[in-house]
């Protein structure tokens, strides 16, 4: 009896480091990447995942146009910021 209680603890405490350590942190990230892209406005300035700095011009549902320099304008994912610079 005293095995499989034993057993049965190891276990569970298994699943809650689990959780604890790769679950929940992972959940707090996409939430945290949701409020930045429901945030996101024209004018901000941003980084890409690829570390690309630029402005955002055009801003729609699925895409994002950064003005990386004067007159030069790419269009990429809106997923594809990474984080809005603070000044």
């Amino acid at each position: 009896m005293d095995g499989s209680q034993g057993s049965i603890i190891s276990f569970v405490v298994l699943i809650a480091a689990f959780y604890l350590l790769i679950i929940r942190p992972q959940m707090k990230r996409q939430k945290d990447q949701k409020t930045l892209m429901a945030s996101l406005a024209v004018d901000d300035r941003v980084i890409t995942i690829g570390g690309i700095y630029g402005t955002i011009r055009i801003l729609d549902d699925e895409t994002v146009q950064l003005e990386v320099a004067e007159g030069v304008t790419i269009t990429m994912a809106r997923s594809a910021v990474a984080r809005k610079i603070e000044e």
